[in-house]
């Protein structure tokens, strides 16, 4: 693995110590006494002990059908609409016996009428072993999901959805989790070329994160704390440029009132070379005011990159920037933050760069009736960088949304978006119409459970 020798990433500079961490991660859970997943003294029964095999079988079939009215980049000739259907078929097989446990997930996905019939693929596929001590270790293509995924989540609104190809090492117990995940991605068995890695499944080289989270004993307090080492690739010189991220996340939920907040740095260099200097914040509080009826507001900062330039229609230009400041929510489930209209962080601003968001929020969850739920919010959303020439405001953001459970693993969602966006949005977006762009969608969400058999 050819790695940059920058002095700013001393975490595993060499393939030799990356290696060495992986097999001795193998090595030390290797020794460790085993146990069955989520077994101890208290919850076996006779049923567990005289049948010790466990197959289950589940499946989902979600299809989202979806309308959108503006919104097209400039001098686009066609209408400005557009509708389709999307859907997602998956089909997990799950197997459990003391000390092991397995899943696979195949899954379809794609657009109704789409050539070539949509993407087909294995979405999980997974061993892991426990041990008594609450260690465990596994190894295959999984999710990720922590927190409440701003950094690392499944991203289940996307129908392919996000799973990882890596190896988790974990311990899990008295209030306590830690996890150490390691990844290394390749594009096929090489055995000359060296371990360039470019247009593969996943969108990095090489990662390690270390997480821990911890329940306060006798509270409604948890706290987490997470590094992560990330190697992309450059294309231009082939080496592997090496960034990291730190950071925290808090929740406490006292009665009624339910806070969240969290502090994230990114640093390092980019797959250009470029030094990375960003970071985000957020919070949020909500608050039920029955258990039908309940409130909540936040604020998101996100910082953006220096020096903005924003080109008009027609105009050519560059500008030299010395350091990166946007920060990169990675892998982390953006539609759930950013406005479900996902025009941040999900598709890019113009140039490549960022100018940094402010998402200022708030909501309203009702519950009128049994199996049926609703929620209103409204979002301001603004730069956190100066424009030249252009306010930072971007716009305003209104979302509606209505759920029936009608069976217990059957259930209709309907929503409604409206941006009402300003002329910096236009110009960052290359939008030619920013004044209504509406998003209408429907969606039928089937997750039936098919068998469970024990032997």
């Amino acid at each position: 693995m050819l790695i940059d020798s920058m002095p700013s990433t001393p975490f595993l500079p060499m393939k030799s110590n990356q290696a060495f961490l992986y097999i001795s991660c193998f090595v030390v859970f290797a020794l460790c006494p085993m146990r069955p997943l989520a077994q101890t003294s208290e919850t076996i029964n006779a049923d567990s002990v005289s049948k010790k095999n466990q197959l289950t079988l589940d499946a989902q079939f979600l299809s989202r059908g979806e309308l959108r009215l503006g919104g097209l980049p400039e001098n686009e000739l066609d209408d400005d609409f557009a509708a389709f259907f999307m859907e997602r078929t998956r089909l997990i097989a799950g197997y459990s016996r003391p000390y092991l446990d397995a899943k696979i997930s195949f899954q379809h996905s794609g657009v109704w009428g789409q050539a070539g019939k949509g993407s087909m693929n294995l979405y999980e596929t997974w061993v892991q072993l426990n041990a008594k001590n609450g260690m465990f270790a596994r190894l295959g293509r999984q999710e990720l999901s922590y927190d409440d995924e701003r950094i690392i989540g499944s991203n289940d609104w996307a129908m392919a959805a996000a799973s990882h190809d890596v190896g988790k090492f974990g311990y899990e117990g008295h209030g306590h989790k830690a996890h150490l995940i390691l990844g290394f991605n390749q594009n096929a068995e090489n055995t000359n070329g060296g371990t360039f890695y470019a247009n593969g499944a996943q969108p990095y080289k090489s990662m390690q994160t270390l997480w821990y989270h911890y329940d306060v004993p006798h509270t409604k307090l948890g706290a987490s704390l997470i590094f992560m080492n990330l190697g992309t690739q450059d294309v231009t010189y082939r080496v592997t440029r090496f960034q990291q991220l730190a950071g925290l996340y808090a929740r406490y939920n006292p009665n009624r009132w339910l806070l969240e907040g969290s502090y994230y740095r990114q640093f390092g260099r980019s797959d250009v070379n470029m030094p990375i200097e960003a970071w985000m914040a957020s919070g949020k509080v909500r608050y039920k005011i029955t258990n039908a009826l309940r409130l909540m507001t936040g604020y998101d900062y996100l910082s953006g990159d220096e020096f903005y330039y924003v080109r008009g229609q027609g105009q050519i230009g560059l500008v030299h920037r010395k350091k990166q400041k946007g920060f990169s929510t990675l892998y982390g489930s953006n539609h759930q933050f950013y406005g479900a209209m996902d025009f941040f962080y999900i598709s890019a601003f113009i140039d490549g760069f960022s100018p940094g968001l402010q998402n200022i929020y708030a909501g309203v969850d009702f519950s009128p009736i049994k199996k049926v739920s609703t929620s209103a919010a409204y979002h301001y959303l603004a730069t956190t960088v100066n424009l030249k020439g252009l306010d930072r405001a971007l716009g305003h953001e209104l979302e509606l949304l209505a759920t029936y459970s009608f069976m217990h693993d059957a259930k209709l969602s309907a929503g409604y978006s409206l941006m009402v966006g300003s002329n910096t949005m236009k110009a960052l977006k290359r939008a030619s119409d920013n004044g209504r762009l509406q998003w209408i969608w429907l969606s039928l969400n089937i997750t039936p459970h098919l068998f469970t058999t024990k032997w």
